[in-house]
């Protein structure tokens, strides 16, 4: 097996939007806004190659949307989806395997693309399956009015004509080396990737836990349609995480890809935080 980080770019989100009750006097220090009051964001994916299957974790946000809308996440930084995977040495059409997490746009933007005429999206990765989830996909196309703008269904509707999407079954494994942990606070039927590798496991946290500072229980977005059971699943999670020395990766921190996890009298924080690079 290899793992290899692919870096899609960054963009600017609310910062109170992104740790709700916690004060700004607090957040602020672990990812400064700002004159906006506009913290910076990675969206960051993960290549695993497990056997002969090539799989992509996630996309980031894509290019296809109008600028109108790009203008409102402020897009910065070098990185883009095509530049990462060909410094990985992977082009779209090796792709086996897209698995998204979720749909909100900023995970599962890059899933489509305009053809040449810009008449049509087609997918990007032609050779792929995309893979979500069978509730989470219809929750996706009836969602709540709160969740409504997060989910473009230009995004991933043209999969099914395309017939390239398939279901994770009930075993919740995609792979013998790769399972899926099933997280419902954020939004409905979310599925966080827990890969072994070699010795150790590695968990994609996706929006469960966007970063480092969102580590202790309390610190949630308020983007989460069930806030409580958040707290609840990221309770029983840590604790399962300091137990088995699992590895955190994070999707949206800007300075740190992965971190362990330790509990003090005060909660669980992030203990050693480092690059994924240095495990492999």
């Amino acid at each position: 097996m290899q793992l290899k980080t692919i870096h899609t770019g960054n963009f600017k989100l609310d910062g109170g939007a992104m740790f709700g009750v916690v004060p700004k006097v607090i957040w602020n220090n672990l990812n400064p806004a700002d004159e906006n009051n506009l913290c910076n964001w990675a969206m960051r994916c993960l290549l695993v190659e497990d056997g002969k299957r090539l799989i992509l974790i996630d996309n980031g946000m894509g290019e296809k949307q109008p600028e109108k809308f790009f203008g409102y996440y402020h897009l910065n930084g070098d990185d883009s989806l095509k530049r990462s995977l060909n410094k990985a040495g992977v082009d779209f059409g090796d792709i086996t395997d897209v698995f998204l997490t979720h749909l909100h746009f900023d995970h599962c933007g890059a899933s489509l693309k305009w053809n040449s005429g810009k008449t049509l999206l087609e997918p990007t990765f032609p050779n792929a399956v995309y893979w979500s989830h069978p509730k989470h996909w219809d929750h996706a196309l009836s969602p709540n009015p709160r969740e409504k703008p997060s989910f473009l269904k230009e995004n991933f509707e043209p999969l099914l004509a395309a017939d390239q999407i398939k279901f994770i079954g009930r075993d919740l494994q995609l792979t013998e080396n790769f399972r899926v942990k099933l997280v419902y606070g954020h939004t409905e039927s979310m599925m966080c990737p827990v890969i072994k590798y070699k010795d150790k496991t590695i968990v994609y946290m996706a929006d469960m836990i966007p970063s480092a500072a969102h580590v202790p229980v309390n610190y949630v977005m308020a983007y989460d349609i069930r806030p409580l059971n958040t707290m609840a699943e990221k309770g029983d999670f840590l604790k399962e995480a300091v137990e088995n020395d699992y590895i955190l990766f994070f999707e949206h921190d800007l300075l740190n890809e992965c971190s362990t996890v330790i509990q003090t009298e005060r909660g669980y924080k992030a203990d050693r935080v480092f690059p994924l690079i240095e495990i492999l």
